[in-house]
Order: structure tokens, then C-alpha cells, then sequence
């Protein structure tokens, strides 16, 4: 068996819920015995430092968010033919951005709500106005980014002069998100299934219905106990729960995502929308992943190690 080298941190919007991952990745290793060491990643020297590693080590992705789970550090270990866990640098790129997830998804029978793409100096008030006047209230959101990051949701016509009055403040969130994304808003419920991967089969796990006690599951519902609460198996039709199930496993598959993932849904009572997938969900004490695997009786350290195995 390799030496398991767990790549931790990445220095970004996701930093603090990656080292959470990590920690509960290292206990999982020593329960099992495995040998491991652990590397915090820094963009900046992240290059060089992985040459110091070579093939008897697999690398475990213990990161989230821009670098680590967009296929910039998946391209670097496969060129230096290192194996790593979760989703290859194609699938995490296609992943982490939610324009090109839609683009990949569009010819299978996977709904997904019809967007628009502006790159952040179009942010302009009349524009605005504009889309709210054809899409009533919407979203906007960064196209590559994860844990609900810079979502924004203008329900009112007046959001939009709330949100220009504080320009720049706004704006600022999105400094490092040049392309932005905006959604009609569809009030609904919040769904959420994992999809993993065992003996080289995907599987479609449960489906979570999310209560945020905040406006939506967002940043800090996502990693503050008790700010958020899961009903595990959601209460959905039969039909639209399978129907969920269904189109997680779809978008895993389209996308050649590999070890776990997690998508996202919004259901209006009527129809199932896919919001986005997560080709590295938290691994955290109150994530959602460990959780819908546990109500399967499938405990953590068996899903460290289908992880392991399928990337081997």
C-alpha cells in the first residue's frame, strides 16, 4: 500500500472548512493504520514542494475551493504522475464552474434553471433592472466558487438600488470572480445527494432536505452547527426522490467525477431543478456526505478507503 500524503489548507475562501476536512481524513488513517504525512498547500510554492513526493505516495485531496478542487492542482499531480484522490483535472474543472457543468449536462434529462453570464464590470444598475423586469427576482453568483460563496438573491426591485448604494462593498466580494452568474430565483425546497463510487460503481446515496434558519443554505449555515437542519431521507414523492437520485448520478457520470461528489436541487413543489455539483464535499463533522453514508451504514472510515481504492 502507498504512503497517503493528505493535501491540506490552499490559502483561499475554503482554507479554515479544508483543514476541518484534513483532520477528520488524519483520524480516519490512523484508526486504519495507514501510513500518511501531511502538506499545507500554498498556491505559490505548491509546485516545487510536491517534488519532493513521488509515486509510492497517493495523494489524498483534502482541499476545497479555488485551486485545490478546480483541476489547477489536479493538472500539476498528474504531471507529475502522482495519483490523487476524487475527480481528474477535466471533471474538477468542468465541476467547479457552474456554466460549463450546465453546457455538459444539456442533452441528458437533467433540469437546470436558464442563466445568464456577465463578467463582473457589467454589473451595471440599468442591466439589472433590465434582467429583473424579464426574470422577476434572480440570482447572482460567482461561476466557480463552492460553499455558497457571494450568492446574492434580489427578490424586490429595490435590492438592486440597496445593492448599487453599497457598490463597492458588493462588488469587492467578487474580486476574484471575473465571470458571474444570474438565475431566475425559484423559491423551494433545498435538496442535496451524494454520489460514491464503490468497487468502480457510482451510486447514488440519499436525499437531504436543508432548513437554514438563514435566507438559504448558505457560507456559514454550511459549516455553524445548528444554523442549519437536515431531514435524512427528505420528504419528497417517491417519484421526484428517485427522480433526484437519478440526475445526481447523471451529472456524476456526464462529468467523469470520480470517488464522491455532491449535488445540489431546488424543488418548487413541481419540478426538480440542478443547481450545481461538488466534486470535493466537506468532509467535516456536520457534513452532509458522512452523514447520508452513515444512514446507510456506511461509516467513515470505509468512505476514506472507497476513496483511497478508487484511485488506485
Amino acid at each position: 500500500m502507498k504512503k497517503v500524503l493528505v493535501l491540506e489548507g490552499g490559502f483561499n475562501e475554503e482554507h479554515e472548512i479544508s483543514l476541518k476536512t484534513s483532520k477528520e481524513v488524519q483520524k480516519s488513517l490512523k484508526r486504519m493504520e495507514l501510513k500518511f504525512e501531511v502538506l499545507k498547500v500554498n498556491p505559490k510554492n505548491f509546485s516545487e514542494k510536491i517534488k519532493l513526493y513521488d509515486k509510492n505516495f497517493l495523494c489524498f485531496n483534502a482541499l476545497h475551493g479555488t485551486y485545490g478542487e478546480d483541476g489547477t492542482i489536479q493538472k500539476i499531480l498528474e504531471n507529475n504522475k502522482l495519483s490523487y484522490t476524487h475527480s481528474d483535472s477535466k471533471a474538477s474543472k468542468i465541476g467547479f464552474d457552474k456554466n460549463l457543468t450546465k453546457l455538459k449536462i444539456n442533452n441528458t434529462e437533467v433540469v437546470a434553471l436558464e442563466s445568464i453570464i456577465l463578467e463582473r464590470n457589467q454589473i451595471k444598475i440599468n442591466l439589472l433592472y433590465e434582467i429583473y423586469n424579464k426574470l422577476n427576482s434572480f440570482v447572482l453568483k460567482p461561476v466557480s466558487s463552492g460553499s455558497s460563496f457571494g450568492v446574492k438573491i434580489f427578490k424586490l426591485k429595490s435590492d438592486i438600488s440597496k445593492f448599487f448604494l453599497n457598490y463597492d462593498n458588493e462588488i469587492n466580494r467578487y474580486k476574484n470572480h471575473n465571470k458571474l452568474m444570474i438565475e431566475k430565483y425559484i423559491r423551494g425546497r433545498e435538496l442535496t445527494v451524494s454520489v460514491y463510487e464503490n468497487n468502480k460503481t457510482t451510486q447514488a446515496v440519499e436525499v437531504t432536505e436543508i432548513f437554514s434558519s438563514r435566507s438559504f443554505f448558505d457560507y456559514k449555515a454550511k459549516y455553524t452547527k445548528g444554523l442549519s437542519k437536515h431531514i435524512l431521507p427528505a420528504k419528497l414523492p417517491k417519484k421526484m426522490y428517485k427522480q433526484c437520485l437519478s440526475f445526481s448520478k447523471i451529472v456524476h457520470d456526464e462529468l467523469g467525477c470520480k470517488g464522491i461528489s455532491r449535488s445540489d436541487f431546488l424543488y418548487d413543489e413541481k419540478n426538480i431543478y440542478f443547481l450545481e455539483i461538488n466534486t470535493q464535499p466537506g468532509l467535516t463533522p456536520i457534513s452532509l456526505v458522512p452523514e447520508q453514508l452513515s444512514h446507510k451504514n456506511i461509516d467513515f472510515d470505509t468512505l476514506i478507503k472507497r476513496i483511497i481504492e478508487s484511485s488506485l
